[in-house]
């Protein structure tokens, strides 16, 4: 017979260890809980367990001994790129390397694709050396025969065709500087911005990115992505902010639009010879108007253009209402060449309700703007806020603008040089683009490179012109047809100052139209101004303005200031007795007898 025992009562003691216990472990739950729980979270939205921070080695000496670990850390570009990349860890990520020779940054690399090859396979990118005699001035000359239509651009080597497939990453060393700079003294090209050698190197890392992307490559991925490696920022004008995926101290990554890099590595090297237009399969034809006597299928219109709506004609006014009856002459000169393309007009608040209403009336979609100072303008000066023009980046309800100073008249129908890429312009000067027209591509990135940098370059000018030159250095030539500059130095002798039939534009340089008596060019009343001087161009001005609405030409009425300025130059050229004459001219524009306080 079983004895049962009474079960022991536990103390009071025991009974509080043995919940203190429980409490702490508890505790340690909850506690593991809180740590671990977001590491699960946020792994499980970035699935960043594939990353390989630091990889472990053991390898065998000459005795056959184990030796101690070797640790290997990955570039944190190339983590980046494993974190983002489809294929990965599947495939380890093809890495083409061009320009790094001896550099340690490539020795590190084959050295992961040698010891760990689940990463990385590297291949090295070979490219024939620039000629030492090609320069920045060979590639971007300041003349060219424009009826030679491949031009005489000087070979820049790439990397052999179809030798670079089934890549994943391409990885430039790029450099910031080069001898053929030596004897320039401009700042940036110390920097070498301005340098032939970097350019190769940026357009052959564009070419291998499409021929990878071309239907070349066996891979089923398509991403292909640019590290670039400088002390320099890349060139903005080849790999856009837009496609900047990361970037920290001298490493930047990018996933490039194919199909945009595309279209520029088409282009010529340089202003070296015309830019072509996307629409055409190569660069020997060019857009010209019809008193060229090209065939009817060349006399191309807007209609190329794939999103009519996205594109627009854009002007800026800034600082003062001088260039209001400018820009309404100038939207009535494109209205009146059967334009498809929007107007847009940015007006910052010294334009008054009055004018923008003429402007609206005349065909502009005005924006109000704040305007942005020159940094290295004089107070008052003609170019203190020409900064403003850069907003123009700003309008990204658009693909692409065409930007045209308002002391233009247009023509014949621009619409086709829509079709061509950021930054297109015609010649200034040497090397240099004219800003007065551009086609451009709006980007709120690329306007905050503007800023960022605008108390660091200097401006030759000190204005927009010389500004965007500094940044934008390798740009696509237009035809000076386009930009017809009213402008004709003792130089080219005493012959007729008339235009061409086959010009696109005139752009009035000098005095301007509006400000003059339409009887003769004003410019004549002032020797030092005779280079822009021209009755046969100014007389196409008033040819616009006859023929726009009777509404708008108040808005460019003469003003008292105006009036009694003319009649004191004019007094001045019939006193030096100057030899063209126009002084004797007897005055019958009606607007001398309607004179305005004030625009």
């Amino acid at each position: 017979m079983s004895t049962l025992t009474k079960p022991s009562i536990p103390s009071f003691s025991s009974i509080c260890t043995y919940l203190s216990n429980q409490r702490l472990l508890t505790f340690r739950l909850v506690l593991v809980l809180l740590i671990f729980f977001p590491l699960i979270l946020l792994n499980a939205i970035f699935p960043f367990h594939q990353l390989i921070n630091v990889i472990f080695l053991r390898t065998h000496n000459s005795l056959g001994l184990v030796s101690t670990p070797q640790e290997v850390k990955l570039p944190k570009w190339l983590e980046v790129i494993q974190g983002i990349h489809p294929m990965y860890p599947k495939e380890p990520l093809r890495v083409g390397l061009i320009n790094f020779d001896d550099d340690p940054e490539q020795s590190h690399l084959i050295q992961l694709g040698g010891i760990a090859e689940s990463i990385t396979i590297t291949i090295t990118i070979t490219i024939d050396a620039v000629s030492p005699n090609i320069t920045w001035k060979n590639v971007f000359p300041g003349w060219i025969n424009e009826m030679n239509p491949k031009g005489t651009c000087p070979e820049i080597p790439m990397p052999e065709l179809g030798k670079y497939v089934g890549l994943d990453v391409v990885v430039a060393h790029l450099p910031c500087g080069g001898d053929q700079q030596k004897e320039v003294t401009n700042s940036r090209w110390k920097d070498g911005i301005r340098d032939v050698h970097r350019l190769q190197l940026s357009l052959a890392t564009a070419k291998v990115i499409v021929e990878n992307n071309n239907g070349t490559s066996s891979k089923d991925n398509s991403d292909v992505y640019a590290v670039f490696i400088t002390k320099c920022e890349p060139m903005v004008e080849i790999f856009s902010c837009d496609d900047l995926i990361w970037h920290r101290g001298d490493y930047w990554v990018y996933k490039p639009k194919v199909e945009k890099l595309k279209k520029i590595i088409n282009m010529p090297v340089g202003s070296c010879a015309l830019a072509h237009s996307y629409t055409k399969d190569s660069g020997s034809k060019q857009f010209q108007s019809k008193a060229d006597n090209l065939p009817d299928e060349l006399q191309l219109t807007s209609s190329l253009s794939p999103h009519k709506s996205r594109e627009a004609y854009v002007t800026v006014l800034h600082s003062s209402q001088y260039y209001v009856c400018g820009a309404i002459t100038l939207a009535q000169s494109i209205l009146q060449t059967n334009t498809t393309k929007d107007l847009v007009l940015l007006a910052d608040r010294t334009i008054s309700k009055h004018s923008r209403q003429g402007l609206e009336a005349a065909g502009w979609k005005v924006k109000r703007i704040d305007r942005i100072r020159s940094p290295n303008a004089k107070v008052d000066a003609y170019n203190e806020w020409n900064y403003s023009k850069l907003r123009v980046w700003q309008l990204t309800d658009y693909d692409k603008v065409m930007f045209i100073d308002s002391d233009f008249i247009v023509l014949h129908n621009i619409d086709h040089f829509f079709d061509y890429p950021q930054l297109s312009a015609s010649p200034n000067n040497k090397w240099l683009f004219n800003s007065g027209i551009m086609i451009l591509e709006p980007s709120e990135c690329f306007f905050d490179n503007l800023m960022s940098k605008r108390y660091t370059l200097k401006s030759y000018n000190g204005g927009d012109q010389g500004y965007l030159n500094e940044i934008i250095t390798w740009w696509h030539r237009l035809t000076v047809k386009l930009n017809f500059m009213k402008y004709f130095p003792k130089e080219f002798g005493d012959g007729p100052r008339i235009i061409p039939e086959d010009q696109y534009t005139i752009h009035f340089l000098g005095m301007k139209p509006w400000t003059c008596y339409r009887d003769y060019d004003c410019n004549w009343n002032r020797e030092d101004y005779h280079n822009f001087a021209s009755d046969e161009v100014n007389a196409r001005w008033w040819q616009v303005y006859d023929a726009m609405p009777k509404e708008l030409q108040p808005y460019c009425g003469m003003t008292e200031e105006a009036d009694a300025r003319l009649r004191e130059l004019r007094a001045n050229a019939e006193e030096a007795e100057l030899e063209d004459g126009h002084w004797r001219i007897e005055l019958k524009d009606p607007r001398q007898f309607n004179l305005i306080k004030s625009i």
